[in-house]
């Protein structure tokens, strides 16, 4: 058991607990297979009535693009990007993230527009660790929080190509919003519409949106194509973004950071300990002290150093040599150096000559690929190279964090890691560098000539994989060999296999390289498809023909070649009647593409005749009810739109809404039974289990969930049994007892139950005052809310020295000159004017101005209301010419306002920032606050 257990941890092995005949084992094998692809790699929901026997035969060889109409998606990237989020949150050690969990709350909970936070640090300093243990904690407690998360990889490989980041983020929020929308493929087009995705989408979510880029500096001209990030964001989206000090893009530093300080000698000691404690390894007094010193420089004290450190004398601590090792430790200055003495470790470990040289060989080959390397692929390269030679070299170097797996393919787990190679055994040579890829062009090259046979011979299901076309193209690349990648784009297979899994820009970009231009392209590729047609004999051959023609129309309308396009999209269909049936769901595949050309052509009446053919067919098909019958619906609701025909559109659209929900309902019941169950559990736990931090947490959530759900009694009775349970366990001075504080006093407020809210704010200031940084947000939150409650009951003296304190708080916390700080101005000089001091409020006012026309432009809506406010105090003066003059600009915002939407003012944010209620549009997180995350 302890066996499989470890098992399990390292490898994420799936164990089948079953006794009983061979046979019976296999299928219970097989299903769980299945269940393993269907879930995790391709996403999809299975509930019990989604069985084997029931799956409609023609479903299993539909094409792959259908959850998101004619959108192309790739299974790989995104299982990719799970194992990834994965890897980063596997550390069970947090290293004291709590204060950086309430720093990373408090930007969900701050009123909108906010520009992205920057949570910044050395290499190896613990940033994806910190962003991947908050997405659990948000996922856990905020289910109706939408998280959109992309963790960047390698420089150069897949996951750091902006394109696809893009699109992934973009059909992300497609899937939650239920739109299915023809999306551009043209990465500059992409890029440029992705700010109007995001503001159309988020507007269809209910709740919050949270985009996660990890690495974003390690994304190919980053400042370029992460335009978007300087553009205001829709209200309900928030974006943090992680980067590495040094090579933070200048135009960024001024954005809100959270900085991740080096780990503290506690911290230190905590990690090492951790370490040596898995391996039995017992430290004495003097070399804890040794370490300590060590690790106090900003090289020396980051995350992945100490937990390498750790690592090292651990793996060494158990053959007793921990001050040799410490000795030559402390000579290691930084991560690369200490990877060195790592693999040299490792090397000593090695029983021959042999073996070394294939471990330099395994990290070398890993090294200059593109996306890492498989172990069968490495024991095809080196068939020296024996199963238990690779299970012992690849089990020490995940064992040491130089290796991990994704996606199957072996690469590095840290950048340092593949430095230290490149410097240990390639010496930064070009050369050597080029030799190691060549050595996989021939493999790639190779498996591309086996794979053809095969498939023209035998198969027509999988002709290239995806391996070959992620790796070989992009090797004659790196290589700087034109000729080649030309000869290996002409593969249809390899550029058929790049464009339906949406790699378009990387496609592009590759004939970019050998100077063709898209014309030349599309000509290249017909000539090669009709040297393949004649070669092509069999149904088989000619259903894959069929394919390869769709799939070129298809690219050849993305790049906008409607004319060029129409000849291989009818081909294609012409192919698919004869080899298949008239009536076949390829055929309406076919027809499908072909009409989605004449829409784009604006040639309506074709398009019209071929969607309602290839409805007629998919109902015929799969019955009136289907995903792909809503598909069809949907594209002939959006062509009659563009006729102006709304109310055929609009009944087409109902009837594939009532499909489209059906179908959602269906997916989603086991989902749904799921989290109730687990909230189940976690009442029960909650009833009978003991006084504990985390249960007073999860009080504390109930009572926020209550709260929004307007249950205001219950939400109460939970927030005091989580506050009573804090000070029993916690002390009353802690601060998360200012939080349930903070809390209570806001639903007392929204009782009208002022003079306990008022209380019980006193008590969460003064805890907060004591225990915080002077700029801390929750101590900021809470002087706003007293503050506001002040007012609210007439005790103005007592407001204004808090409304000083926020704008103090805000000027520390984001500078001078953030928009966030003229909004405490405004509340202030509102404040002053009540109080009938117009000389004081006025200054208050221009500041905020010049803050919100340097921020935002002069034509936002915050500048138009700032305005009014000030017309009004010069109307109060006796100044009316000016009171004319600044109201005349604020009504000019105003109406060009009404005019960008259609008639409705988009702004939900006063200048008079505290005249909204707890109950405004603005997040309830900003008043209640959510547990530690």
């Amino acid at each position: 058991q302890q066996l499989i257990e470890q098992i399990s941890y390292m490898n994420k092995s799936k164990m089948i607990d079953h006794v009983g005949g061979v046979e019976e084992g296999a299928y219970e094998i097989y299903n769980c297979v299945e269940k393993i692809i269907k879930q995790d790699i391709l996403g999809c929901e299975m509930t019990d009535l989604e069985g084997k026997d029931l799956v409609n035969k023609e479903d299993s060889t539909a094409p792959e693009e259908e959850v998101f109409g004619d959108v192309l998606w790739d299974a790989h990237d995104e299982q990719e990007q799970i194992e990834a989020f994965q890897q980063a949150s596997n550390s069970t050690c947090e290293l004291g993230f709590e204060k950086y969990f309430e720093r990373l709350n408090d930007l969900v909970a701050a009123p909108a527009p906010i520009p992205p936070l920057l949570v910044s640090g050395g290499p190896g300093s613990g940033k994806s660790l910190l962003l991947s243990k908050w997405i659990q904690l948000q996922q856990k407690h905020s289910p109706n929080t939408l998280i959109l998360y992309h963790f960047v990889g390698r420089p150069m490989s897949t996951s750091s190509e902006s394109a696809l980041i893009i699109k992934r983020l973009t059909l992300k929020l497609m899937q939650h919003s239920w739109l299915v929308s023809p999306l551009t493929f043209d990465p500059a087009k992409l890029l440029e519409e992705f700010p109007r995705w995001l503001e159309k989408l988020s507007a269809r979510h209910q709740g919050s949106i949270i985009i996660i880029i990890d690495s974003i500096d390690q994304i190919q001209q980053a400042e370029k194509h992460m335009k978007w990030l300087i553009d205001p964001l829709p209200v309900n989206v928030r974006v943090i973004v992680s980067v590495n000090v040094e090579t933070c893009p200048q135009a960024w530093r001024l954005w809100p950071t959270l900085h991740l300080d080096p780990l503290n000698s506690k911290d230190v000691k905590s990690l090492i300990t951790a370490e040596c404690n898995s391996a039995n390894v017992k430290l004495t007094k003097e070399q804890e002290k040794k370490l300590e010193r060590h690790c106090r420089s900003a090289t020396t004290c980051n995350a992945l150093y100490v937990t390498l450190l750790g690592k090292t004398i651990a793996c060494v601590g158990n053959r007793g040599h921990i001050d040799e090792i410490l000795q030559q430790c402390c000579q290691c200055q930084d991560t690369v150096s200490l990877y060195r003495l790592v693999l040299r470790s490792i090397q000593e470990s090695l029983q021959s000559d042999k073996e070394k040289g294939l471990l330099r060989e395994i990290l070398c080959v890993i090294g200059v690929s593109h996306n890492g390397v498989s172990e069968s692929e490495l024991t095809e390269l080196y068939p020296e190279l024996t199963s238990a030679v690779l299970a012992s070299l690849l089990h020490s170097l995940h064992k040491m964090c130089l290796l991990t797996y994704g996606c199957g393919l072996l690469k590095f787990q840290h950048l340092q890691a593949w430095e230290m190679v490149k410097l240990e055994y390639m010496e930064a040579d070009e050369n050597v560098i080029s030799a190691y890829r060549q050595k996989l062009v021939e493999y790639f090259t190779m498996q591309l000539r086996v794979l053809i046979f095969v498939c023209f011979s035998f198969n027509s299901q999988d002709r290239v994989t995806w391996r070959s076309a992620d790796e070989l193209p992009w090797l004659f690349q790196q290589q700087g060999d034109k000729q080649k990648l030309h000869k290996c784009l002409l593969n249809l297979f390899v550029s058929q296999n790049l464009y339906k899994r949406g790699h378009f820009a990387e496609l592009l970009s590759y004939w970019q390289l050998v100077g063709k231009d898209k014309s030349s392209m599309a000509a290249e590729y017909f000539d090669s498809l009709k040297e393949y047609e004649k070669s092509s004999e069999g149904e088989e051959s000619m259903i894959c023909l069929a394919d390869l023609y769709e799939t070129l129309g298809r690219f050849l309308k993305d790049l906008g070649l409607l004319s060029q396009a129409v000849a291989p999209l009818q081909r294609s269909l012409e192919i698919r009647e004869t080899a298949l049936d008239p009536d076949h769901p390829r055929v309406a595949q076919s027809l499908h593409q072909l009409a989605g050309v004449y829409v784009q052509w604006k040639k309506f009446g074709n398009a019209e005749q071929l969607y309602k053919q290839a409805l007629e067919i998919s109902e015929n098909a799969y019955g009136a009810e289907h995903p792909r019958v809503a598909r069809e619906l949907d594209a002939l609701a959006t062509l009659y739109q563009k006729q102006n025909k709304y109310e055929q559109a609009e009944q087409l659209r109902k009837k594939s809404f009532k499909i489209r929900q059906k179908a959602a309902r269906q997916k989603g019941s086991l989902c749904g039974f799921a989290l109730l169950r687990q909230r189940a559990l976690q009442l029960e736990e909650l009833t009978l289990g003991k006084d504990t931090p985390d249960n007073a947490r999860t009080l504390n959530e109930l009572g926020v969930l209550y709260y929004l759900q307007n249950n205001l009694e219950t939400a109460e009775l939970f927030l005091k049994r989580s506050l009573e349970m804090r000070e029993r366990v916690l002390g009353s001075e802690h601060p998360d007892c200012a939080q349930s504080l903070n809390n209570l006093a806001a639903l007392y407020n929204e009782k009208k139950h002022y003079d306990k809210a008022e209380e019980l704010y006193e008590k969460a200031l003064d805890i907060r005052r004591r225990a915080l940084a002077p700029d801390h947000p929750s101590l900021a939150y809470t002087v706003k809310h007293l503050a506001v409650l002040y007012k609210k009951m007439g005790k103005l003296d007592k407001a204004v020295p808090l409304y000083e304190l926020a704008v103090e708080i805000r000027q520390k916390s984001f500078g001078p000159k953030h928009p966030s700080v003229a909004t405490a101005l405004v509340n202030l000089a509102v404040l002053y004017c009540q109080m009938k001091k117009q000389i004081e409020a006025l200054p208050l006012y221009e500041r905020a101005l010049k803050i919100y026309e340097d921020s935002f432009g002069h034509m936002h809506p915050r500048v138009g209301e700032t305005l009014k406010n000030l017309a009004v105090l010069s109307y109060e003066r006796g100044d009316f010419e000016k009171a004319a003059e600044l109201y005349k600009r604020a009504m000019e915002i105003k109406e060009a306002e009404t005019l960008l939407i259609g008639g409705k003012a988009t702004s939900r944010h006063s200048s008079s920032g505290d005249t909204f209620s707890l109950k405004s549009a603005l997040s309830p997180n900003a008043f209640l606050e959510h547990g530690q995350r």
